[in-house]
């Protein structure tokens, strides 16, 4: 029998995990605004302030529960949104056009917070688009208060949530629900209901565009959160396959616990150092259980986020010290702040092309006093000689330079101060600008390691923006310009006796595994979850075959071709491997 597939839809791979369920179509409801006059102003005054502290209640309630689940850092997500309901300039500004134009607060709420998300959704990074969402509940949840109308969630157990999009509250208390996934029209991997689920463990796929449309109540539903497909209503072949899939993840997982404590060694002898990545510090026990060989990214602009304003030297030095501790004797690579693009900027900036603005290295050398601070915060917690620090954005050979100057600046300070650090600390750079790729050997004559962040890199390459669902097709890690600017960047950092690795999530990508050694990378840099099945893979192959894999992909000039090429090469040459393969 035939597996159809006009039952299936694409979206974009949000959280991972297979689910198979009822669906349950979530449609919140559109409060009726009217431009109603009033007469006691007081009151309406009084009305107002007694929906922001009921607001205000059912935050600490859902923050409450998003500790307990998720942890104090994850959680901090509905902090924020309680300290908009706190916040003094908007709430006087209702107020006073409650008092000046003699309208009901419901019209006033709406048509104030409705400004911000206009302003947000008119933007260009997809960051901001996600963050109007948050302000949209907010702004709803006060309306409904107002209207002193409660919250009905008719919703039962075990099904998976089909709706136009997700606020974070929903997210979590849907999980009480044991909601089995998230299926949304709209949103992008960095909308906050995304990262939530990821968090919770829950799958997702989002950007499906007409899921509330083409699913209907109760349909069953198979959730792929790896691969970013639902089917519905599945025939029987399908039904049977991911049922097995998800068998074999169990199974998987246990296979996998065996060779934890093994070297990512290839089949003839060839190692490459398996590292993992760091956005908060609570992913460090994790980091741990999984034998990372090091951390090969710290994201250093999460302390940005977690503090709503950049630590002090002293904060960041406790930080950075502690994960050197932790991780010690393995090495761990400090990126100084990459914000700016689609990250939160430390100023209110807006301009017209962020993702090719003020971000990343630019922003720090324009800032020297900020650099610096993180400078001399990471080079005393370089003691132990198991810390490096990492360059992001790089573009040009004098930024490079430039680094390097305040640097040295930095540790003439330290001197003069008798504290102590190490002196031969380890300086590297990000590439992931195409300028940055062209110039690899020059820019590695001047650094000790190079980290290849195919994230930018390969959007910037392709001109395609990674989070805009529209054209989320066209960013294609295996295009033929990527693999051949991969091969350049690594052969050219080879020729200056460089250490070349990657720590953007081509890295953890299973198919891309294979070609990404036979390119000849030394490490890889990957979430602490993806380092098990990533180091079986390495342990099933043989060098010597994938780099004739990888000259192979080389001479191919579509992206199709390669993609199919190294797809049949896993297939074929890992049939152990592909049985307990979550995408089939």
């Amino acid at each position: 029998m035939e597996t159809k597939s006009d039952n299936i839809l694409k979206g974009i791979a949000a959280a991972p995990g297979i689910a198979i369920s009822k669906a349950f179509i979530y449609e919140k409801e559109r409060e009726s605004i009217k431009d109603d006059s009033i007469v006691n102003v007081e009151e309406a005054l009084q009305n107002l302030e007694v929906a922001l502290n009921q607001s205000k209640k059912e935050l600490r309630k859902i923050f409450s529960l998003a500790v307990d689940k998720l942890g104090e850092k994850r959680a901090a997500i509905f902090e924020a949104q309680i300290m908009i309901l706190d916040d003094p300039i908007l709430i006087s500004t209702i107020q006073n056009r409650i008092r000046n134009e003699k309208k009901v607060p419901e019209f006033v709420v709406e048509d104030e917070i409705s400004k911000y998300t206009r302003i947000m959704n008119a933007s260009n990074e997809a960051y901001m688009k996600e963050r109007s969402h948050d302000i949209e509940d907010i702004k709803n949840r006060i309306i409904r208060n107002l209207k002193k109308k409660k919250l009905k969630s008719r919703i039962t157990n075990d099904v998976v949530v089909v709706t136009s999009n997700l606020s974070p509250s929903d997210t979590v208390l849907f999980a009480r629900a044991n909601v089995k996934g998230y299926l949304t029209d709209f949103g992008g991997l960095t909308s906050h209901a995304a990262i939530l689920a990821r968090s919770l463990n829950i799958p997702a796929v989002v950007g499906l565009h007409d899921a509330t449309n083409k699913i209907k109540d109760g349909d069953l539903v198979i959730i792929d959160g790896y691969y970013g497909q639902v089917i519905i209503n599945p025939d029987e072949k399908q039904l049977n396959s991911y049922k097995k899939k998800i068998e074999k993840l169990s199974e998987h997982d246990e296979e996998l616990n065996k060779i934890k404590d093994l070297p990512a060694q290839t089949v003839d002898g060839k190692e490459v150092a398996l590292l993992a990545n760091l956005d908060v510090s609570s992913e460090m026990d994790f980091i741990i259980h999984n034998n990372a060989q090091g951390i090969g990214l710290v994201r250093t602009e999460q302390l940005f986020e977690e503090h709503e304003e950049f630590p002090d030297e002293e904060k960041q030095y406790q930080i950075y010290k502690n994960i050197a501790e932790q991780i010690y004797p393995d090495i761990v690579i400090i990126r100084s702040f990459d914000i700016g693009g689609d990250k939160v900027l430390p100023v209110d900036l807006h301009e017209p092309n962020p993702m090719l603005g003020w971000r990343g290295i630019r922003l720090l050398l324009d800032n020297p006093d900020l650099f610096k601070i993180q400078i001399r915060a990471i080079l005393r917690a370089s003691n132990h000689k198991n810390v490096k620090i990492m360059l992001p954005m790089i573009a040009s050979l004098n930024e490079i330079i430039e680094s390097k100057r305040l640097i040295e600046e930095c540790k003439k300070e330290l001197s003069e101060q008798r504290i102590s650090y190490d002196k031969n600390i380890g300086i590297g750079i990000m590439i992931e600008i195409p300028s940055a790729a062209v110039m690899t050997r020059d820019f590695a004559k001047e650094v000790e390691f190079i980290s290849i962040g195919t994230n930018d890199l390969i959007q910037y390459l392709l001109a395609v923006d990674r989070g805009n669902d529209i054209v989320s097709k066209q960013y294609q890690e295996f295009h033929p310009a990527v693999v051949r600017t991969l091969k350049h960047i690594i052969s050219e950092g080879k020729k200056a006796s460089v250490y070349v690795s990657m720590c953007g999530e081509m890295a953890a990508d299973p198919f891309a595994v294979p070609l990404l050694v036979g390119l000849g990378l030394d490490s890889l840099s990957v979430s602490a979850s993806a380092i098990p099945f990533i180091k079986k893979i390495i342990r099933s192959l043989d060098y010597q075959e994938l780099k004739n894999l990888a000259n192979e992909c080389l001479e191919m000039t579509s992206e199709k071709e390669i993609s199919q090429h190294l797809h049949k090469f896993f297939n074929t040459k890992i049939q152990d491997i592909i049985k307990k393969l979550i995408r089939g």
